[in-house]
């Protein structure tokens, strides 16, 4: 057999290759965070080209836990009100994108969490109801409610009320953990079958549960599936 047919092939990236010409040639997944803010950014200050100034702002942004305000952006050197402003519009956009109704179904966890991911910046818990239509396609996402920093208690006719005015064929619950660890507490499994209980009596089956964390998320369908009568 030819070695040569058996190896996966990658595609050769010229290192001094533009951010923009390596966005059209390779897409945006082949650029790295200081990249991607170049191309933001557009252009450096007085005493800095762009790509100094967007390592400049990679490694705030990489030691932030929340997202920051203008203020504080504008305190990085080099950075003034006007690019400031323009990257904060662009975290204020992606998080609006996750939230809205992009239409493509919900394949498996890892692709809701995805989209929630702008949720691990949270101080408090906020518990999120996500509809879902006959083909898994989001409808809306619903903030249902904000807690503590440890919990955040819901009852199961508010959690359902939404689903019901969306017409949902079935729904995910998610919240978030401000400790940053993504496993699932007893409390949280607790009302995950009651949620699911609720959900199988009005014929509006839960599919997960799902909890975002600093450092990632977890599926408690995955986890725990014999709590659930349908998976995604």
């Amino acid at each position: 057999m030819n070695n040569e047919n058996t190896q996966l092939s990658y595609p050769v990236i010229p290192e001094k290759m533009l951010p923009r010409e390596k966005m059209i040639q390779f897409g945006a997944g082949s650029m790295s965070n200081e990249e991607l803010l170049a191309l933001i950014l557009g252009s450096g200050c007085h005493d800095c080209d762009v790509f100094e100034l967007s390592r400049r702002l990679a490694d705030y942004l990489s030691s932030e836990s929340t997202i920051p305000t203008l203020e504080k952006l504008k305190k990085i050197r080099g950075l003034g009100q006007v690019k400031a402003t323009q990257i904060l519009a662009c975290l204020e956009l992606s998080g609006r994108y996750i939230l809205g109704d992009k239409a493509e179904p919900v394949s498996s966890p890892e692709n809701l969490a995805a989209r929630l991911s702008h949720m691990k910046y949270e101080p408090q818990e906020h518990l999120v109801l996500v509809t879902l239509n006959s083909a898994n396609v989001i409808i809306r996402v619903h903030e249902l409610t904000t807690g503590l920093v440890n919990q955040t208690p819901v009852h199961p006719r508010e959690a359902f009320v939404k689903a019901i005015e969306d017409r949902a064929v079935s729904v995910i619950f998610a919240h978030n953990h401000p400790s940053g660890s993504p496993a699932p507490s007893s409390e949280d499994l607790a009302i995950t079958r009651i949620l699911c209980a609720a959900g199988q009596i009005i014929q509006i089956p839960v599919l997960d549960h799902i909890i975002i964390g600093k450092t990632g998320f977890s599926s408690i369908c995955r986890l725990y599936p014999e709590i659930f009568t349908r998976k995604v």
